[in-house]
């Protein structure tokens, strides 16, 4: 059983930041791809940005390239997402996802994160 426990999500004005965190816990895999999600009232989840297991690989999607910037910590088993610059349509509910394996793309594992609330005000 993997759990996996999202933090930092609130309310933000446009143009400001905020960092999401995901902590992995429970029976972790040697090795696995992290990356974040997002739903939008009323819209289907969708890829926001994955890392492999090095750090060294990471994937973005468009609307999100420049603004946003995955990291992780392996030693921690935690996963950041730094999101700057943010927009009124970055609103949403993020999820943080894990599957086993070592190549980034933007298909999500079984492993679901319970989300954070993120909300940019106008």
């Amino acid at each position: 059983q993997v759990q996996l426990v999202e933090s930092g999500g609130g309310l933000v004005q446009a143009g400001g930041s905020l960092r999401l965190s995901c902590t992995a816990s429970g029976r972790i895999f040697s090795m696995y791809i992290m990356g974040w999600f997002r739903q939008a009232p009323g819209k289907e989840r969708e890829f926001v940005a994955a890392i492999s297991w090095s750090g060294g690989s990471t994937r973005y999607a468009d609307s999100v390239k420049g603004r946003f910037t995955i990291s992780r910590d392996n030693a921690k088993n935690t996963v950041y997402l730094q999101m700057n610059s943010l927009k009124p349509e970055d609103t949403a509910v993020y999820y943080c996802n894990l599957r086993p394996g070592v190549s980034v793309t933007t298909s999500p594992g079984d492993h679901w994160g319970q989300g954070t609330q993120v909300t940019v005000s106008s």
